[in-house]
């Protein structure tokens, strides 16, 4: 076994606090990693606030980057000092259809999380990057692109590809216009995205406060939401609309904003939506989620080839309650990222 240095929180306890504990030996497709920098995410603070008495020590943190320090006897992919990034998800079947489609987010047999999920082959819960060291799979494993900087590829790993992913599939490019919904940790990754494909951006915000920033980033246009009157004016103008408002509210005012047969990418994903029905002729709207490898491969070239990355901040790994106090404040812009190495 390998030991480990990471933070974990329980339900008795308040926070995170630094524990010890050991990562499994390595099988012979496995890579141990270890781990620079690790990302932030909302998904995170809600596993910690979700833990109930009586569970195991958690530790959370699903979108990382690191060096490769050990390879299995059967990985040909990776080196002991390649730079690697690793994302939500560690393994899964490979023999469903949705895997065999490198769709593995969607495996029918689950997916193995990279933290507060069960290892396929011992059953024993997976801890996730809030660490010293990570060990994966090598499939689930992605070469980080040199040119780019590594705590800014952190969050890449789980809101770039989440929102890369049904990006591409709407078609979004040149000629298009897209409409972004929320400017926090993915709204401003799809704004980047979009304008990089070639697409022409307006972002939705509740805030005249970030339109600046909205700009900054490459959109074209910025409207408040709760304007009915701008929103009219761009009734039917919108190929594509995409949504990662994580707070309830009505889809129907940004439906009308699409032309015949426009799509609504849903992505925020809070407790509850509400649409009027009558906002729902004429359009699609897909609820999608994050990519595959093939995917996420392809969003780390493409972020590579355009200099993308997440505008975050960074806070040593030692400060990881800071963040995730702030985090649930939404006192961040855009992004939280913790220094292992720091």
């Amino acid at each position: 076994m390998r030991p480990v240095t990471g933070y974990a929180a329980d339900a008795l306890q308040e926070g995170l606090r630094e524990i010890q504990f050991e990562r499994r030996d390595l099988r012979p497709d496995d890579v141990a990693i270890r781990v620079t920098h690790v990302g932030v995410c909302h998904s995170d603070l809600h596993a910690v606030e979700s833990l109930t008495a009586g569970g195991p020590p958690l530790v959370p943190g699903h979108e990382f980057v690191g060096q490769v320090v050990e390879v299995g006897e059967e990985v040909t992919r990776f080196r002991v000092g390649d730079a690697v990034a690793v994302g939500n998800i560690v393994d899964s079947c490979g023999r469903c259809d949705n895997c065999l489609a490198h769709r593995e987010s969607y495996c029918r047999e689950f997916p193995t999380l990279t933290y507060g999920g069960v290892d396929r082959h011992d059953g024993s819960p997976t801890q996730g990057a809030y660490s010293t060291e990570y060990v994966a799979r090598d499939a689930f494993v992605y070469r980080l692109p040199a040119d780019l900087d590594p705590a800014g590829v952190a969050p890449l790993m789980c809101a770039g590809v989440t929102t890369w992913a049904p990006i591409r599939r709407a078609g979004v490019g040149p000629g298009r216009s897209v409409g972004v919904v929320g400017l926090g940790g993915l709204g401003h990754l799809a704004v980047k995205f979009a304008v990089a494909l070639g697409a022409r951006v307006t972002v939705f915000t509740t805030s005249a406060a970030k339109a600046e920033a909205a700009r900054a980033l490459g959109a074209s246009d910025v409207v408040v939401s709760t304007d009915a009157e701008a929103m009219a004016a761009l009734g039917g103008r919108l190929d594509v609309v995409v949504d990662t408002a994580s707070a309830a509210h009505d889809l129907s005012p940004h439906l009308r904003t699409l032309r015949l047969d426009g799509t609504l990418v849903v992505l925020g994903l809070p407790e509850r939506y509400s649409v009027e029905p009558m906002a729902l002729l004429g359009r699609s709207m897909t609820v999608s989620g994050s990519g595959g490898t093939t995917e996420t491969q392809e969003m780390l070239d493409f972020c590579a080839e355009h200099g993308i990355t997440a505008d975050v901040e960074v806070l040593p790994l030692a400060e990881v309650n800071t963040a995730l106090a702030r985090l649930a404040r939404n006192d961040v812009r855009w992004r939280f990222v913790l220094d292992v190495t720091a």
